[in-house]
């Protein structure tokens, strides 16, 4: 870790009669809480009996940091040392841990140690730098590059905010010094003047360099009209001189001499407030030294040159911006969390709310995005012990990171946290209700009706390489620059230019297998990293044969450290480091955010943490990777929805059921173009869709084909199972389709984006889905189609939340998910929930199930569209675990041979057993002849006990004597899912 070392906090004191535990709490099941100013604190809290009495035993919250206004999610923290007033502040928070501790429930934050928000001046870190530029008290928080290659940008931070071309903003006079007001939100200042001035352009305000207002000043002074009152018009001369003795902002400066800046700042601040009000006289003049500056292009040109940053056109951001984002959003900059001092800053609030017992466990968000995870967990540990008293603990903290894994990638076991936060689980367990046998046949009926014939992978390689010569082409550029000078300084790389360089990794970071590996400054790396590292590069040699060969061979010595020079092993270490930061982004822009949304053939294949070229999880590699999570990551998260994922469960569950019938589904296919081509719109050959479509088929459909055979499947998917009664709810549906769409084909970034959005064929998407929703006829096919899957999606659902209720780990259940969630991507996921609704529900099912389980199990079944057996399962599978923690904590996991149709396992601990018995692919076992999977339908299947007894299916009530075999047409004769325990 590099930067001054920062000691650990204190313990913190425990609150009165409380004593903190020598072992980390390790929670049973969270709940996942979205809070915005809509949902606060307060709302949270009145959640909590309901949490309660469902059995999990933690809140878990979205991050509740300082963040930009109105922020419905979060994850732009402008300021880590201070809880969010909108969600109710510090205040509002212990209220809500209070409420917490008087039931039991312990608490799981979110936390975002990557990067900060910095839009509309609401980050008083960023003004400051803005302000201040490397001198700056708060320079060393963020990723800049100071000295960038472009020389015009050197001590600068580019700032692509403008609308247009600056000589034309600053031509049509949008570019305006004034007087800086104070911030609304604080009453006693708000409108009053600041004592600094600033540059506006439209509503967003920059702050000047205080040196810079020296020529302001003095002129000011000079139309300064006083009679007998000139020592106030020398005030003004005097604070002009004091301003222009001001320190240059450089980066040489002491952390002393940019304390004094501040210092000094403040005080010339203070002077003209006091002065303002001294005489009428001294504002106007101020006034109209400003006005004077403002009518004055050039001279307005030369002060905003002056300044610490470059207001700069919007487009130029991929390919000049000079400091790290989060992927390629200009409004969230990248923190140097690698800087023991940022470390400690950012993280004083949330382990003094650990240390006082008010916090058991982190979600950390992001991690990829940091110079070097595993030394941030090490660090966030050591403070974790400190605060907890426990520094002996390797893991004194519950802590689950954000990682995506990809197909065969394991998690670092040298890791200080207790696993991921549970994408890869979801893509595991989604699998194994795809039915891997009719692949081929998906995949030609998509190839049909889109006219895509490129693989997964040929379009990830594709997605990747346009991410890195768009959106995210200024950090490759950067890259690119450091490299050559490593070149440089060896002879025999010498000869390689920078084209050449920059074409190579691209190249390589495009055929990058992995989001990223993790080599350490020490030079320490995680096992298969040389072996990713060789891999990317032998496929980028196969690509590009037109390079010379050679730029590969010193690439791969760059990445792999691979010298005998020790000034040049650091050098590449350092590269390798930052290397590893950008692959990240690329990837997750290539994948999630681009290639998601070109590649559809089975939508339920496309979640994160997935891979849409992995048509399903066979059973038997499901346990596989169950039990190895059970060895290695036994408190790991287990998520089946998050705020993230873009479809929810429900609905992918239900989109899944498509993948065991491609002929019918072909055959609706048929129906539904036949029944859309009124609403299509089709471009002749020059026309259609910009450069870049995967498709060329001639004269092109408006929306694409395979715009729109995505919309057909997530209107199946998303089609509420209630049923679209009324037009309020068929045009609240629409609306939900739309945007969407939208959304996804902005995504894709063939026929829009969000650079440069194409209105036309956004406007023509939308005119698309309004036609088809309002056509009777393919309503009508729609709600066939959807009363022929619903029941088979709806046990995908059940057999979901029951697997990963059980299944070794640490279940979530996102918010309202515990009955149907068939949302679509955010912000659609973050629709309220009907919490007193739901209490209302859970005390109906407890009521049923104490009178009689077998009966309300049998009668939610049949009523299975109103959500309540899917709530029921929630609540009985969570009770269970609640009673047994150590079993379902603790357990072996021990696969079940059960047949295809079957995902069937047991958790043993000493004389305690359960055993879970989850249908899948139900469509195909019951052949469209009965809508569960019950009763006879099984045949003659039997499940393997793993010891004779009496077992209780908890679901139902019923129970069962086992010597060895139970017969699933018995088990499943009146509900198809079974936790059974035995007495």
């Amino acid at each position: 870790m590099s930067g001054k070392k920062a000691d650990g906090p204190q313990p913190s004191q425990p609150q009165p009669g409380q004593s903190l535990p020598t072992e980390p709490r390790i929670p049973r099941a969270t709940y996942r809480l979205q809070l915005h100013p809509g949902f606060t604190f307060t709302h949270a809290e009145r959640t909590l009996d309901y949490l309660t009495r469902l059995g999990v035993s933690d809140a878990y919250l979205s991050p509740i940091w300082q963040a930009a206004p109105g922020s419905t999610h979060g994850y732009d923290v402008t300021d880590h040392s201070r809880i969010n007033p909108e969600l109710g502040g510090l205040g509002g928070f212990n209220r809500f841990s209070d409420a917490l501790r008087e039931r039991g429930l312990g608490l799981l934050l979110d936390f975002v140690p990557n990067h900060m928000g910095v839009s509309g001046g609401h980050n008083a870190y960023w003004e400051d730098v803005l302000e201040h530029g490397q001198a700056s008290r708060y320079a060393h928080f963020f990723d800049i590059d100071w000295e960038p290659l472009k020389r015009s940008l050197a001590g600068k931070v580019l700032l692509p905010v403008l609308g247009d071309l600056y000589g034309r903003v600053l031509e049509q006079g949008q570019l305006k010094v004034v007087r800086l007001s104070g911030d609304e939100k604080d009453e006693k200042a708000a409108g009053e003047w600041t004592g600094k001035f600033a540059l506006r352009y439209f509503d967003r305000q920059f702050p000047l360099s205080p040196r810079t207002q020296a020529g302001l000043l003095h002129r000011a002074a000079e139309l300064c009209k006083l009679s007998d009152e000139n020592d106030l018009r020398g005030e003004l001369y005097s604070l002009a001189v004091q301003a222009g003795h001001l320190p240059r902002s450089s980066g040489n400066l002491s952390d002393t001499e940019r304390t004094e800046r501040a210092r000094e700042t403040a005080v010339i601040a203070r002077r003209l407030q006091a002065l303002q009000g001294q005489s009428p006289a001294i504002p106007r003049a101020l006034d109209a030294a400003v006005r004077e500056l403002n009518a004055d292009q050039d001279a307005l040109d030369h002060l905003i040159r002056e300044q610490n940053y470059r207001l700069s056109y919007w487009r130029v951001a991929s390919e000049q911006i000079n400091y790290r984002r989060f992927f390629d959003i200009n409004d969230l900059a990248a923190l140097r969390m690698e800087d023991s001092r940022v470390f400690a800053w950012a993280h004083a609030q949330l382990f003094e709310l650990v240390g006082q017992g008010r916090v058991d466990g982190v979600r950390l968000d992001h991690t990829d995005g940091l110079y070097d995870p595993a030394g941030y967990f090490e660090q966030l540990q050591g403070w974790a012990g400190a605060a907890l008293g426990r520094p002996a603990l390797p893991l004194p903290l519950y802590v689950v990171a954000e990682k995506i894994l990809e197909p065969g990638e394991a998690l670092p076991a040298r890791w200080p946290i207790h696993g991921t936060t549970g994408y890869d689980f979801l893509a595991q367990l989604g699998g194994t209700f795809v039915n891997e046998k009719f692949e081929d046949e998906m995949t030609a009926i998509y190839r049909r009706f889109t006219g895509d014939r490129l693989s997964y992978g040929e379009i990830l390689h594709d997605t990747k390489e346009l991410i890195l010569r768009g959106s995210l082409a200024s950090e490759l550029s950067g890259l690119s620059e450091r490299l050559e000078r490593l070149a440089e300084r060896d002879l025999r790389w010498r000869d390689f230019t920078l084209s050449t360089l920059r074409a190579a990794l691209r190249e390589v970071i495009a055929c990058f297998p992995v989001y990223r590996t993790y080599l350490r400054a020490d030079g320490a790396r995680e096992p298969g990293d040389d072996a990713k590292i060789g891999r990317a590069i032998d496929d980028a040699r196969r690509l590009n044969r037109e390079l010379d060969p050679s730029v590969f061979d010193f690439l791969r010595s760059v990445l792999t450290v691979n010298t005998d020079d020790a000034l040049s092993a650091q050098a590449y270490a350092e590269f390798a480091m930052s290397f590893q930061q950008l692959t990240g982004p690329v990837t997750a822009k290539g994948a999630e955010d681009t290639a998601f949304y070109r590649y559809v053939r089975l939508l339920p294949l496309n979640e994160v943490g997935g891979d849409p070229a992995l048509y399903g999880t066979p059973p038997g590699t499901f346990h596989s990777q169950a039990l190895a999570r059970a060895r290695n990551w036994p408190h790991a998260m287990l998520a089946s929805s998050t705020h993230d994922t873009k479809r929810g469960e429900d609905t992918r569950a239900r989109i899944a059921v498509l993948s065991e019938m491609p002929q019918t589904w072909a055959a609706y296919l048929s129906i539904w173009s036949r029944l859309s081509r009124p609403f299509e719109q089709v471009q002749s050959a020059g026309g259609g869709p910009p450069a870049g479509s995967q498709t060329a088929r001639g004269p092109q459909r408006w929306p694409s084909f395979s715009d729109g055979y995505a919309l057909f499947q997530t209107a199946l998917g998303a089609w509420p199972l209630a049923g679209v009664n009324d037009d309020a709810a068929l045009q609240d549906f629409r609306q939900r389709l739309t945007d969407t769409a939208q959304k996804a084909a902005r995504e894709a970034k063939v026929h829009t984006t969000w650079a440069s959005p194409d209105t036309a064929y956004e406007d023509q998407l939308a005119t698309f889905i309004e036609g088809l929703l309002t056509n009777a006829e393919f309503r009508g096919s729609l709600e066939e189609l959807h009363g022929r899957v619903s029941s088979y999606g709806a046990q995908n659902s059940l057999s979901t939340a029951l697997v990963k209720l059980t299944a070794p780990g640490v279940p979530d259940t996102y918010q309202g998910s515990e009955s149907w969630n068939q949302s679509l991507v955010d912000p659609d996921n973050r629709r309220p929930v009907d919490y007193p609704g739901l209490s209302k529900r859970l005390l109906n099912l407890e009521k049923g199930y104490a009178e009689d389980a077998l009966a309300l199990a049998v009668r939610t079944l049949g009523e299975f569209r109103n959500g309540d057996v899917k709530l029921l399962t929630t609540w009985v599978a969570l009770q269970a675990r609640k009673a047994a923690p150590e079993l379902f904590t603790q357990g072996e996991y021990h696969a079940i041979e059960a047949g295809r149709f079957l995902l069937a396992f047991s958790r043993v601990l000493d004389d305690r057993v359960a055993v879970v018995a989850a249908p899948r692919l139900s469509y195909t076992l019951t052949r469209e002849k009965q809508p569960w999977a019950l009763g006879e339908v099984w045949g003659s299947r039997e499940l393997t006990l793993p010891r004779p007894g009496t077992y209780r299916n908890v679901l139902t009530g019923e129970v069962f004597e086992v010597q060895e075999k139970l017969a699933l047409a018995a088990l499943f004769a009146h509900f198809p899912l079974a936790l059974l325990l035995l007495e």
